[in-house]
């Protein structure tokens, strides 16, 4: 008995030590598999998805919104205007008081009151100043309205260009989304068109290794089966590029954009007929706050040649340490402003030689008017153009996609007899080659038929200056 209880005593313990390691080695199992396992992989993005990030991420939006800031900031600057000027001074010197009489020109030599110095002395006094200048203009013809006028526009061109800049990015993200929709389905075709090269490949190969058929057959579906692989290396270096280009606008690492195709690999239905206008598009409604801001600049120069009047102010105090004796005092006499002024009065200015500046400056600014006015009956016309090439693209595009479908199921059976019939002896490696070229084409036009229909319909959205009725119907 006693060694029946050792035996079991010991195979209980290498049960028990079996089971410690298997325990440690799942555990280290899951310790290195669970950090990958539980990695999230990125969500697939739909094209509003798409869209709306872009319009958050993408830093021209940002450029524009600087902008429309800085142009709100003119607008506060030229209302600061109707303010009255108020200029505060305060100065101590030490300097020399031989005064001269007679008559300089204003000039930024430093200038001393008092009576003229019979004799040129080097002694030296202390002298000091404050003051308060004050300046308002109680009326200016129109001059500071016309000048906030100016600001306004500008703050209103810098609005529309949001909106334009806001039209291009997401016309941009959409199309990039359609771009990597159609190579990530040329792949799909350039690998269907490599499986198939391969089983060919693999028939050619035992029918010349039994002799059947000659080897230069073999060197053939060789050759066609190298050159699909080639198609999709290229697609995928395709799919690569589009990818990027779309990360860039999203801010995101392409590894981590994965796209949902939705309802945009399907035919959408017929759209209706949509009217030639592209009044509100973002670039024409930009191009004519251009237009407006142009002629508020001549407007505001219009009141330039006007009087300029203004009311005026001051209080100041002077200290001096000279005498009126001829005499100087010694010590700190003079560093105290004890001598006291006020005054208010009246100015009129007129610019009597401004009209030739003024004139000419109005004539550049008449011109720019007319530029800008050209300028935004050549946007109108451009995207009239761009709108009817898409009507026509989006009809033509309609028709394809009605015939790939016929043209796919054709390349299919053609391609299904070309096989049969070579294993039948009735035809060559080239026919079925040809066949299989033929179907990889077909398939790729069959799946790009019905994106160039949404291409389409897009470039007509953006050209009238709303994508939601596209983003509408590629959601529903």
């Amino acid at each position: 008995m006693l060694p029946k209880r050792i035996f079991r005593s010991s195979f209980g313990r290498r049960r028990r030590a079996a089971a410690l390691f298997h325990s440690a080695v799942l555990g280290v199992l899951l310790l290195f598999f669970l950090p990958t396992a539980s990695r999230a992989q990125p969500a697939l993005l739909t094209v509003n998805q798409v869209v709306v990030r872009a319009l958050e991420k993408y830093p021209a939006i940002g450029v524009s919104q600087a902008q429309v800031t800085s142009a709100a900031a003119g607008i506060r600057f030229a209302r600061t205007s109707y303010l009255p000027r108020i200029d505060a001074l305060a100065q101590v010197n030490r300097a020399t008081r031989n005064n001269v009489a007679g008559l300089l020109f204003p000039q930024g030599l430093p200038t001393i009151s008092g009576p003229a110095s019979d004799q040129y002395s080097a002694a030296q006094i202390w002298g000091s100043a404050v003051g308060l200048m004050v300046g308002w203009e109680p009326f200016d013809f129109g001059l500071r309205s016309a000048n906030i006028a100016v600001a306004e526009a500008a703050r209103t061109r810098a609005d529309a260009a949001v909106a334009r800049t806001r039209l291009e990015v997401a016309t941009l993200a959409a199309d990039s989304f359609l771009t990597l929709l159609a190579a990530e389905q040329t792949v799909k075709a350039a690998e269907a068109g490599v499986e198939r090269s391969d089983v060919f490949l693999r028939v050619v190969e035992s029918l010349v290794q039994a002799e059947i058929r000659p080897g230069v057959e073999l060197s053939r579906a060789r050759a066609e089966n190298s050159a699909a692989k080639t198609l999709l290396i290229q697609s995928r270096q395709a799919v690569a590029v589009a990818r990027a280009l779309l990360a860039r606008l999203l801010g995101l690492e392409p590894s981590d954009v994965r796209i949902a195709a939705g309802r945009l690999l399907e035919l959408p239905p017929a759209a209706e007929t949509a009217p030639n206008l592209v009044t509100e598009n973002p670039a024409v409604l930009e191009q004519d706050t251009a237009i407006q801001e142009a002629k508020a600049r001549l407007k505001s120069l219009e009141r330039g040649y006007y009087p300029r009047f203004s009311l005026l102010g001051s209080m100041y105090a002077r200290g001096t340490g000279a005498h009126t004796t001829g005499t100087a005092s010694e010590g700190p006499d003079g560093l105290k402003p004890d001598i006291a002024n006020w005054a208010v009065g009246f100015s009129a200015s007129f610019p009597l030689m401004d009209f030739a500046s003024l004139r000419a400056r109005q004539a550049s600014e008449a011109a720019r008017v007319e530029g800008e006015t050209s300028r935004y009956q050549q946007i109108v016309e451009d995207l009239k153009g761009r709108l009817n090439a898409s009507l026509a693209a989006a009809d033509a595009a309609q028709e394809v996609a009605a015939n790939t479908p016929v043209q796919l199921e054709a390349a299919q059976a053609t391609h299904r007899q070309s096989v049969a019939r070579y294993g039948a002896g009735l035809s060559t490696v080239v026919e079925v080659s040809d066949a299989q070229r033929l179907l990889i084409q077909t398939e790729i036009d069959d799946a790009l038929a019905k994106l160039g229909v949404w291409r389409a319909l897009l470039s007509m959205a953006s050209a009238q200056g709303d994508l939601q009725p596209f983003l509408q119907r590629a959601s529903r």
